[in-house]
């Protein structure tokens, strides 16, 4: 089993997506260190000891655990020109039976924001959720004003339907935020039946 975890890969156009690594620290402590300003207006905050090396190890055995449990699927996007790591998504909360559904979440480092990474990574994403997990539904959530993650959302194929108040704490406050959601057989929209 600890092989099929270290495989795990979704390839895209021009990343591949796979599981944080041991090695990967010192990268994804100074990309999260480095977009600090640009990340935490979206974020829930950041522990004392988010950047350490112990919290790392943990988010590391915590993406192997979660992959093998079928409870999430955490992983880095890796860009392969030149194995830059970018940002990471997640498709976490996992939930069988007659949900078949998980939520989606994202970050992307400032310098690589706005290049359409993190939008073929969703693309990818939803394809393993849908193809690769079975579910029937993806979920996501982000703040009113975070115009580029809704649109980004929107432009992924995800519909708006609703509001959630109080619905995670972000930079230290309970913030209401916008529903989204994917469907895999999706007829919103659709006039005719058929």
């Amino acid at each position: 089993m600890l092989a099929l975890r270290r495989k795990f890969r979704i390839e895209t156009e021009r990343m591949t997506l796979r599981p944080p690594q041991h090695g990967d620290f010192n990268s994804w402590t100074a990309l999260r260190q480095d977009s600090e300003d640009f990340l935490t207006p979206w974020e829930p905050n950041w522990a004392d000891d988010h950047l350490s090396r112990r919290a790392f190890t943990n988010r590391v055995y915590w993406a192997s655990r979660s992959i093998s449990n079928g409870t999430a699927v955490p992983v880095f996007l890796i860009r392969r020109s030149d194995q830059t790591l970018l940002g990471a998504i997640t498709l976490d909360n996992i939930r069988r039976g007659p949900a078949q559904c998980g939520t989606l979440g994202y970050w992307i480092g400032q310098p690589f924001a706005r290049q359409g990474y993190m939008g073929e990574a969703i693309r990818a994403m939803v394809h393993h959720a849908f193809e690769r997990q079975d579910l029937s539904r993806i979920e996501a959530a982000c703040l009113p004003e975070n115009v580029a993650s809704r649109g980004l959302l929107e432009r992924s194929g995800f519909k708006y339907e609703g509001v959630a108040q109080s619905y995670l704490q972000i930079n230290g406050r309970w913030r209401t935020h916008v529903l989204y959601a994917a469907l895999r057989a999706d007829r919103r929209g659709r006039t005719q039946i058929g």
